[in-house]
């Protein structure tokens, strides 16, 4: 099945009961291996997690330490970005990446560089020495 596929059926198992906005995601780990994710919503919004991030944490989870490929889906009629707090996550695991992101019906299909999208991230550099 190829990834756009799978990212379709993670975002119909996505929990999104207040905006209706569901995203399912595929993290391709250095080692050539998936990771899968959905968004999940929260009466407190704050609390919210996105696909993106979902997916990241499988991959850490199964000891991957960089991202090789980004794919994403969602619900509307138009592809979209990571927002920002999913960009400065990836930014801990690569810098350097495609991210391949589709519409609902995959008739649309957008693909973007991390670094296009994310060109200076705060990173460990961006910390006083001590704290490193």
């Amino acid at each position: 099945m190829e990834p756009l596929d799978k990212a379709s059926r993670a975002m119909k198992k996505a929990y999104a009961p207040y905006s209706e906005f569901q995203v399912g995601c595929v993290v391709v780990g250095n080692s050539g291996q998936e990771y899968i994710g959905c968004n999940i919503e929260n009466a407190s919004y704050g609390a919210t997690i996105c696909a993106e991030r979902i997916a990241i944490g499988q991959a850490i989870a199964h000891g991957e330490k960089k991202i090789s490929k980004i794919y994403l889906i969602n619900s509307s009629k138009m592809p979209v970005t990571p927002c920002g707090v999913c960009l400065q996550v990836m930014s801990e695991f690569g810098k350097d990446f495609e991210i391949t992101s589709a519409s609902k019906d995959q008739k649309i299909v957008r693909e973007m560089h991390f670094k296009d999208l994310f060109p200076i991230a705060f990173d460990k550099k961006s910390l006083p020495k001590k704290t490193r």
